[in-house]
């Protein structure tokens, strides 16, 4: 399978036709503000955000990858700007600030070449970016990117799209996508594995820059990514594997592979029209629920060879399924996505200080008090979203 090649065109977007993709995705609607600050998960997120902003936010505005550290990682400061952006369009505008800074120092990263795309880090200070470029990384912060373009407004607003559009670029001219294992992206610029992650997080972007631009380059990148991972990475279980490398298919299970390929079929079926692919996602989310949800405690387990609960590989999926929910109504989704947010809550979260520990056995044992940036933004969005509805 090749990709056809598409003209990017500038990279300044004189006029963007704003489709939101709202939190009201197929006409149900959230709880309105009073009952969204009254939740318990509301509390619980902006308790993370004060943690964050006590042990790992800098005087840089970027966020130690953990407290004490002199490293900033791309993707746990995007993440934080995508939770950010959920608080503030639930109507805080308080997070508005702290989303726009660390875009700002987010400019330290980007790779000012002829492509160029966003390093994996740099030290807090913004010098010393380098390392690999990651398409996972890329797209994740081009769709905190747009999330936070959603709630901006003039000049703010324009920069977040064009910086969207810029990642964009970097994913269709770097050659990060090419006809080896059929097509599909790789992880990273050292191109030695092509994972279900990186290119369902692209897939994702690249619908919601059709949806926003009309631009139909971005739409047939799309189809080419789903296309792709349709023929390649879906396994008879029903879930997506991990990836493929030189020895083969990896036919290991992960619990965010799954949400995240939740999520681009309900994308998918909402930018394109075509609801066969609601469908699709909720045959992901029964195959994800038969397979790695441990039902004697009520959480996702992080894959099928390694069954510790993990911030933020393991509570994506309470994400996806609040996005299911709000596609098909079925408050099934949404006891799933409650219950396995209330496991994290309750044996990895510390109460004292509000932040979050990384790892911890599927029956509360084993606790692993490692403190990671992207657990803290994951917790916090996800329950900034919980407490639309609960």
């Amino acid at each position: 399978m090749s990709l056809p090649q598409y003209l990017y065109g500038s990279l300044i977007v004189s006029t963007a036709r704003t489709i939101f993709f709202t939190l009201t995705v197929f006409g149900l609607s959230p709880m309105c503000g009073a009952q969204v600050t009254s939740s318990q998960y509301w509390t619980l997120a902006q308790e993370t955000h004060n943690y964050v902003v006590g042990n790992l936010l800098t005087s840089y505005n970027s966020y130690e990858n953990q407290p004490g550290s002199s490293t900033a990682y791309a993707w746990y400061n995007g993440s934080q700007i995508y939770a950010d952006a959920a608080m503030t369009q639930e109507g805080d505008t308080r997070y508005a600030p702290y989303m726009n800074n660390t875009y700002a120092w987010m400019g330290n990263l980007w790779s000012y070449t002829p492509d160029g795309g966003y390093y994996a880090a740099a030290n807090i200070d913004g010098s010393g970016a380098g390392g690999d470029q990651y398409v996972d990384d890329n797209s994740l912060i081009g769709l905190a990117y747009l999330d936070a373009y959603q709630v901006s407004s003039g000049t703010q607003q324009t920069d977040y799209l064009n910086s969207a559009e810029a990642i964009a670029n970097w994913l269709m001219q770097s050659g990060q996508w090419d006809s080896t294992y059929g097509g599909g992206f790789w992880w990273n610029t050292q191109k030695q594995v092509k994972p279900t992650q990186s290119n369902g997080l692209a897939m994702q972007f690249f619908l919601r820059l059709y949806q926003i631009t009309g631009q139909s380059y971005y739409q047939q990148w799309a189809i080419s990514i789903k296309d792709w991972l349709e023929c390649q990475m879906l396994g008879s279980n029903g879930l997506y594997i991990w990836e493929i490398d030189s020895s083969g298919k990896q036919n290991i299970n992960f619990t965010y592979d799954n949400a995240i390929m939740i999520e681009a079929d309900l994308l998918y079926a909402q930018v394109l029209g075509d609801r066969s692919y609601i469908t699709k996602a909720e045959n992901i989310a029964n195959s994800l629920n038969a397979v790695l949800w441990n039902s004697q405690t009520d959480v996702y387990e992080f894959n099928t060879t390694d069954s510790r609960v993990n911030t933020t590989w393991c509570v994506w999926a309470s994400q996806s399924l609040i996005r299911l929910y709000q596609a098909d109504g079925n408050a099934t989704w949404l006891n799933y996505a409650q219950e396995n947010i209330d496991f994290m809550n309750t044996y990895l979260r510390n109460s004292t200080t509000g932040g979050y520990y990384d790892y911890v056995n599927s029956d509360g044992t084993g606790l692993d008090t490692d403190i990671e940036g992207v657990d803290q933004a994951w917790m916090q969005r996800a329950q900034a979203l919980m407490a639309l509805y609960r």
